[in-house]
């Protein structure tokens, strides 16, 4: 492995060359925007280096909120010809202080914001920082709940795949299916820039415009999206994520909130663990996203339905089928944890999340085994997870088998990972 200090100078310089006056973008020409939660974990790097720039961070992504408390997945703080589909397409002028898409991404940022007041060097300010973003945290999480829970599962839905940060997972395969392709003529620039082996099939890019284009004819309204969305889904990684989220939002709340948000983010935690019950599988020993059109579990064996033990879900039962599981993966692979079961006859180890390795996912599910008691596995996620940016480098993400790195280079939130892992004071946050 790459001497330490050769690590973390090379992940913070990658971070500094991606940093765009406060805000970082994932790589540059491929992704030259801010993304929702690409931004959360950049966050975590810089908070290893630069505390006040980590803050920044995301007070700069929550300038993207709409004020009925979305908190989109791109904030557009400035133009580029490198991306599509760009502002212009999702036409949300207006809604927010800054062009936006119009759909959300995994909900980290809460999480991130705990991690880093409880990790500050610099107290004063991680207190006050956090303190003036709780309401915005709040109200966003609000916007889950409320938006995308109208009838009070405990689970809250996505109508995008983008919007899970999982774009092409196998998963959507059979959902997809319900989703016609647009007939609007367009250019992707994606694949000018990556080998298109790497990145989602056209096809698939054609249902992702379709979604765009009829959200928008909706003015993006809640009660209608979840009423015509032909792509209704409960993900299993944001559910989970959202569940994590509002525990460390709760925590946030007993220092900067009030007793009524303390209860409703107890509520909400109550109803999320009822909810869960119906997404095990118990052959396949994780957990599974549901089509809610098709009225069906999602059965596939993907990295995503780890992540429940990140969110403190499972009994301790399932925990240790969970573990085996990720230990029979680990045994069919040089490097955990791929995004679909290694032995999976859909398994492609460097297209997109179709197979390859993900720091960030990693991180989640590493940092939930470790809560669970299962050290071992969790140091061997963290190794491979480190090892990979010295075989692939700092790379997006990284195929299973080989560890060479796939899709964009110099990636920020490969490079915070790496940094976040490495400092032995920020190994294990507090759950």
């Amino acid at each position: 492995m790459k001497d330490q200090d050769k690590l973390r100078d090379k992940a913070i310089e990658i971070l500094k060359s991606n940093d765009r006056g406060g805000y970082t973008v994932p790589t540059a020409r491929l992704y030259p925007y801010q993304w929702n939660w690409d931004a959360g974990f950049s966050a975590l790097g810089w908070a290893t280096f630069d505390e006040a720039r980590a803050w920044r961070e995301l007070d700069l992504l929550f300038q993207g909120l709409w004020e009925d408390g979305l908190l989109p997945h791109i904030v557009f703080h400035q133009q580029s010809p490198d991306y599509y589909p760009g502002p212009e397409v999702w036409g949300t002028d207006g809604k927010a202080a800054l062009p936006t898409s119009g759909i959300s991404q995994p909900p980290v940022s809460a999480s991130v914001a705990r991690w880093m007041l409880d990790r500050a060097s610099d107290t004063e300010l991680a207190e006050a920082r956090a303190a003036a973003l709780y309401p915005k945290l709040l109200t966003q999480h609000r916007w889950w709940h409320q938006a995308r829970d109208p009838e009070n599962t405990g689970l809250v839905c996505t109508y995008h795949p983008w919007e899970t940060g999982r774009d092409n997972s196998a998963e959507w395969d059979q959902p997809f299916t319900a989703v016609p392709e647009t007939d609007t003529v367009f250019q992707r620039r994606d694949t000018a820039l990556v080998d298109s082996a790497e990145r989602p099939h056209q096809s698939e890019y054609r249902r992702y415009i379709y979604l765009v284009e009829l959200f928008r004819s909706l003015d993006y309204d809640p009660p209608a999206l979840y009423a015509q969305s032909p792509f209704k889904i409960y993900d299993i990684g944001i559910n989970s994520i959202l569940v994590r989220a509002d525990r460390d939002l709760l925590a946030l709340s007993e220092r900067f909130g009030s007793a009524a948000d303390q209860s409703d983010l107890r509520a909400r935690l109550e109803q999320a663990s009822a909810g869960f019950s119906k997404l095990w599988n118990a052959e396949l020993n994780c957990y599974n996203g549901y089509d809610l059109l098709a009225d069906k579990r999602l059965e596939l064996p993907v990295s995503a339905g780890f992540l429940p033990l990140y969110a403190g879900l499972p009994s301790s039962d399932r925990a240790q089928s969970m573990s085996r599981e990720l230990g029979r993966w680990g045994d069919r692979t040089r490097y955990l944890v791929p995004s679909l079961a290694p032995d999976h006859p859909l398994f492609e180890p460097k297209r997109y999340w179709r197979g390859p390795v993900w720091s960030v996912v990693n991180y989640m599910i590493g940092l939930g085994l470790q809560e669970y008691g299962f050290g071992d596995l969790a140091e061997r996620i963290r190794a491979d997870t480190l090892a990979l940016t010295d075989v692939g480098d700092f790379h997006e993400y990284f195929n299973p088998e080989d560890g060479s790195g796939c899709g964009g280079g110099v990636f920020s939130w490969t490079a915070a990972i790496a940094l976040w892992l490495s400092a032995r004071q920020n190994h294990e946050p507090k759950s």
